[in-house]
């Protein structure tokens, strides 16, 4: 038995987002490419994770770029959805999570907004406890597969700036 070590690089995230902004885009987004307001429609859609891929920018920090977990984000209409999960962080501690992920623009295929939750596990951070989190996230989802992307933003030596991807799955 042998095993793959696949290793995503700062090179690997920057070709997934502009392969993200050049798609072909759907019939109803060539009109317009220009940033637009997504019409609230009820929707039902539950899509799994296997946590996150996260380039630090502090590249001398020794932080653990590959924060492996498990999370669900439940998409209940078109600019809302609720998420949780649990993943190992950048600090090699386990991290859980719970939010809401409000996305009323999209940019051609791209959804854009807010996602405001709390999360723990950052020993430098509340010490370990809960503590409140608000980022910006860009998400595309085709048919069963889908990423979100996040810029985490370095606060004093608790939490650790990073570009963030999140691979997710649709089964529902």
């Amino acid at each position: 038995m042998f095993a793959i070590k696949i290793k995503i690089g700062w090179n690997s995230i920057l070709g997934i987002v502009i392969f993200l902004v050049v798609c072909p885009a759907k019939a109803e987004d060539i009109e317009n490419s220009a940033t637009q307001a997504i019409n609230v429609k009820p929707l039902e859609e539950l899509w799994l994770n296997a946590g996150f891929y996260s380039y630090h920018f502090e590249r001398d920090k020794n932080l653990d770029d590959n924060n492996i977990g498990l999370g669900a984000e439940y998409r209940y209409s078109s600019v809302n959805s609720v998420t949780a999960g649990r993943f190992h962080n950048s600090d090699r501690q386990i991290s859980s999570y719970t939010a809401w992920l409000f996305q009323p623009y999209r940019w051609g295929n791209i959804r854009l907004g807010l996602l405001l939750g709390v999360i723990n596990g950052y020993p430098k951070a509340n010490n370990g406890g809960w503590f409140p989190l608000a980022l910006p996230v860009a998400s595309f989802e085709y048919k069963y597969v889908g990423f979100n992307f996040t810029a985490v933003p370095a606060y004093q030596d608790m939490l650790h700036g990073s570009l963030s991807l999140q691979l997710k799955l649709k089964v529902y």
